[in-house]
């Protein structure tokens, strides 16, 4: 089975609150897997590794045995193409788990693509920074614990 997998990662401020988003869908567009999960605080390109390292274990979860994994970040498809060095100790890391990730497969192909064509990914990966931000930064609340109060 093949399978498209869109990868993006977020992070307001660089680095910053991160997200992950990744979508993975059959030949016919039809969504099979989603992921949208907040990291914490990490660099853009931390994210964008972790959102493709996520988006191929959702892909390999599914049985599929060809993927293409679109990004729009072209730092990450190069590096992982072997055209650009991974010199951030980091990234090499995140490097070689995605690297291993794509050995799951007996076939990949990879296309850095617009912004405007990852739109579903980049939604994810901001509900993710949104999601990590809403549990993580949210105010105490005011007053007594309402859980000490007699009945």
């Amino acid at each position: 089975m093949r399978v498209t997998v869109h990868s993006d990662g977020a992070a307001r401020s660089n680095p910053g609150p991160a997200g992950i988003g990744a979508v993975v869908t059959d030949d016919d567009g039809r969504l099979l897997a989603r992921v949208a999960e907040g990291i914490g605080v990490a660099t853009n390109n931390v994210a964008e590794y972790r959102a493709a390292i996520e988006g191929l274990r959702a892909a390999a979860d599914l049985g599929a045995d060809e993927v293409i994994l679109k990004a729009d970040s072209r730092l990450l498809i190069e590096q992982l193409r072997g055209k650009f060095r991974v010199k951030n100790p980091t990234l090499q890391v995140l490097h070689a788990e995605a690297r291993e990730q794509m050995r799951r497969f007996v076939r990949v192909r990879l296309v850095h693509v617009p912004r405007e064509l990852n739109k579903l990914a980049d939604k994810a990966a901001n509900e993710g920074v949104d999601a990590w931000l809403m549990s993580n930064l949210a105010p105490e609340p005011e007053g007594p614990d309402p859980g000490l109060w007699d009945s």
